[in-house]
């Protein structure tokens, strides 16, 4: 299982910009093969940050996402959106549970 965090830093006056293409795509996402979950984070301290938590079936399941139209066509219109650079690292779980 792969744990995959991006962390976006937005301009302000775009957040209910990428609320709307988040909410259109979440679903699609969450049914994408190979994915197990989709959790949308707002920073308490930074408003405008916001990270996206999913949990992936496999390394290739996260790549066959990436590589797909549904990736494509949502991060195109999102990375506009950025007023910093993002920041996405791969997780597996080495101890657990919580």
């Amino acid at each position: 299982m792969i744990e995959r965090v991006v962390i976006m830093t937005f301009k302000p006056e775009l957040i209910a910009e990428f609320m709307a293409i988040f909410d259109g795509s979440a679903k699609k996402i969450r049914a994408f093969q190979g994915n197990f979950g989709l959790k949308l984070l707002q920073n308490t301290s930074i408003p405008h940050q916001l990270t996206t938590y999913s949990l992936w079936e496999s390394e290739d399941a996260l790549n066959r996402y990436r590589h797909s139209e549904l990736f494509e066509g949502t991060w195109s219109k999102t990375k506009v959106l950025f007023a910093e650079k993002p920041i996405a690292f791969s997780n597996v779980v080495v101890r657990g549970p919580i």
